[in-house]
């Protein structure tokens, strides 16, 4: 009875606290820099969309994500947001999507 009690209270409180990440108040992005700059959903709302990217990498997901970023920069993009990261069946061997915005 008890362990029931704890698990739905874990439950609950596991669905409440992830309604925090659905919060997509509009945020303004960060003043433009000369190097591309990741944001966050929130802080999209009035950008604009240049494309989509992705990368295919060996190292970890940090390289995954310094190539998105180099990417972007050679693209002119002011901004990006990262959709996912995500390891391959070859461990060693990270894919990375993100959107690039003006």
């Amino acid at each position: 009875m008890k362990i029931a009690r704890f698990l739905s209270v874990a439950l609950i409180c596991g669905l409440l606290t992830a309604c925090g990440i659905m919060d997509v108040a509009p945020k303004p992005p960060p003043p433009v820099t000369d190097k591309a700059q990741q944001v966050v959903r929130a802080q999209t709302s009035t950008l604009t969309k240049l494309g989509d990217i992705s990368v295919h990498v060996f190292g970890s997901p940090m390289d995954a994500e310094r190539e998105i970023q180099r990417r972007a920069d050679r693209l002119g993009a002011h901004y990006y947001y990262i959709i996912m990261v995500s390891e391959t069946v070859m461990p060693g061997s990270w894919y990375s999507q993100a959107i690039l915005y003006q």
